[in-house]
């Protein structure tokens, strides 16, 4: 009987989580390979970490580096030092990342100095703008990776154009929808309740309706990190609140930078922009299936709307993911289309889509058949 590749697959922050679960559910049921769960711990608490690895299914990592939050240099060089050791004792015959976070870099830079075979999921997404950590990450990851997954033709033309082999590039599908398919029932039968900053539980199901709120998520450096910028933000969503009200489960750093730049008021006056603590996986796609529409700065939940035909509203001038634009509900605005955008959706003008190509919720078997052949 042949001998089982060790393959390691590295998880560090959220939205990894979710593209990890679907390949470790399908590595269980085939006899190629033995699959090493690295958890770099760049996302640790429970609510950024832990409970996605519950609700997901995803069982405990083998190994946890334990690198915790840090500036980017520090944070990538704690990991490549710690996962050295770790690509030293395992021996694995490929490393598998996913997404664009300092992990997938950091990774696939230290195996791939250690000639260990590389995989980048989710390869090939650009968004032509080096000013943002995670575009870097990307191209970073890209170009010294040997096998690259993809989730769109946009993904694969990026790659060709970058030089690499079409023989190594491989359009599976998207694993974000994978888990969203995977745990459709546990998401259509939660009560979706939240506890607001203000210690006020909330269920927004229960107490607006489905379709009669809105949801935000903030985070992005560009967005949160300048008062200004924030500042018009905050002012956009608090007025565009008159006309529906609208749940915001916040980002610890957003949390920070509202308090810091003095807009705590917004939080504390107990207006229709509801801000919540972060909410695990399933509470937070059972609020998002029955909302109204999304204003994120997010990159998969763009993808995730697109799956359930929800308008996306994200508040960038770019994405990495035009695919949601051009097939999809997304649309890029700026501040000051907020409340217009709003006001089209409530009128039933908001933007409709359709699903892309193999975002069927099998992405992972077809993966896992490509790396059988390629290992």
């Amino acid at each position: 009987m042949p001998r089982k590749k060790k393959i390691v697959l590295v998880a560090g922050a959220r939205p990894n989580f979710m593209k990890i679960a679907p390949l470790m559910r399908e590595l269980k049921n085939q006899g190629s390979f033995n699959p090493i769960l690295v958890h770099t711990g760049q996302h640790y608490d429970d609510k950024m970490s832990s409970l996605f690895f519950r609700q997901l299914g995803i069982p405990a990592p083998d190994i946890n580096l334990e690198v915790g939050s840090a500036s980017h240099a520090v944070q990538t060089a704690r990991i490549m030092e710690r996962f050295e050791k770790v690509c030293l004792d395992i021996k694995p015959d490929a490393v598998l990342v996913v997404g664009d976070v300092n992990s997938t870099a950091a990774c696939v830079l230290t195996a791939s100095k250690m000639n260990i075979k590389t995989i980048h999921y989710e390869a090939g997404l650009r968004s032509f703008d080096r000013r943002m950590p995670e575009e870097i990450n990307r191209v970073v990851t890209d170009a010294i990776c040997d096998y690259f997954f993809t989730t769109s033709a946009d993904a694969d033309q990026n790659l060709v154009n970058e030089g690499k082999d079409p023989q190594q590039i491989f359009m599976c599908g998207n694993l974000m929808i994978d888990s969203l398919v995977a745990n459709l029932e546990k998401i259509e039968t939660t009560s979706a309740e939240v506890k607001l900053i203000s210690n006020q539980m909330i269920n927004p199901l229960g107490e607006f309706g489905a379709g009669n709120y809105g949801l935000v998520t903030l985070h992005r450096p560009s967005n949160v990190d300048e008062a200004p910028v924030l500042g018009e933000i905050m002012k956009a969503l608090d007025s565009a609140s008159e006309l529906i009200p609208m749940v915001f489960p916040a980002h610890p750093r957003t949390i920070d930078r509202i308090d810091t730049f003095g807009m705590k008021r917004l939080i504390d006056r107990g207006s229709d922009l509801l801000f919540s603590f972060p909410l695990g996986y399933i509470e937070f796609m059972a609020l998002l299936k029955n909302a109204r529409f999304l204003i994120t700065d997010s990159g998969g939940i763009q993808e995730e709307t697109t799956w359930l035909n929800i308008p996306c509203l994200t508040l960038r001038k770019n994405t990495e993911r035009p695919v949601t634009l051009t097939m999809g509900s997304n649309k890029l605005i700026d501040p000051e289309d907020v409340k217009p955008e709003i006001e089209r959706i409530l009128s039933g003008k908001g933007k409709s889509g359709q699903i892309p190509p193999n975002w069927d919720g099998k992405a992972a078997g077809r993966i896992i058949d490509v790396l059988i052949k390629v290992l």
